[in-house]
């Protein structure tokens, strides 16, 4: 389901009017401002990640419930397109799509989504596809690790640690690996922002 065809808007304005808020009083919970509260239930932004979660917790409901109308016993998270550095990823509002995860698995970390840009992780990871993120700083020598380097924007690859730094691996032979000095990790730095735990190709 693409975000375009959510209905979060006026998701958000029933369980208000249900909860006998106007906008203003939601706003004020949600530490928002009314206008843009406005454009949210109008259907003319779509809301960050962390102002979901905001007017989530305002209501008193999960936000699954925002999203999709209902309560299931599945985890809706974002599909971001792109993650930059220097903005928290409740932050992000460039949500191109949802995926559902089970609630059993949404216990055990926190989770996010991301669309394959490129194609330096083929044949396995094509452009399009989505992955589905466990947020983490650390992961062991040869997992899959969402990535950013020198505040450009994050990337995905293979992590393999060595004594003096670590190697930055592209599964595509025709991209060579790039190394980073242990030094290099701290300054320029070489943030993990978390590990690959699932492919969903798309077709």
């Amino acid at each position: 389901m693409n975000a375009s065809d959510l209905n979060i808007g006026p998701n958000i304005k029933k369980y208000r009017k249900s909860k006998g808020f106007t906008q203003q009083e939601l706003a004020d919970r949600s530490s928002i401002s009314r206008s843009y509260l406005g454009d949210i239930e109008g259907g003319r932004y779509n809301p960050s990640i962390g102002t979901l979660e905001d007017i989530a917790n305002a209501l008193d409901v999960e936000v699954n419930s925002l999203i999709d109308g209902s309560s299931s016993n599945a985890v809706t998270i974002p599909v971001l397109g792109r993650i930059a550095a220097g903005i928290p990823l409740e932050a992000i509002t460039d949500i191109i799509d949802y995926e559902e995860i089970p609630e059993k698995m949404a216990r055990c970390g926190e989770y996010f989504a991301l669309e394959v840009k490129g194609d330096s992780m083929e044949p396995k990871f094509s452009e399009g596809d989505v992955v589905i993120v466990r947020k983490q700083p650390t992961i062991e020598s040869g997992e899959i690790a969402i990535v950013i380097v020198n505040n450009e924007d994050a990337t995905m690859k293979v992590v393999k640690k060595h004594d003096t730094g670590i190697f930055l691996v592209s599964t595509n032979p025709n991209y060579e690996p790039r190394f980073f000095t242990n030094e290099e990790v701290v300054n320029l730095p070489v943030k993990i922002l978390g590990k690959v735990v699932e492919l969903r190709a798309k077709f």
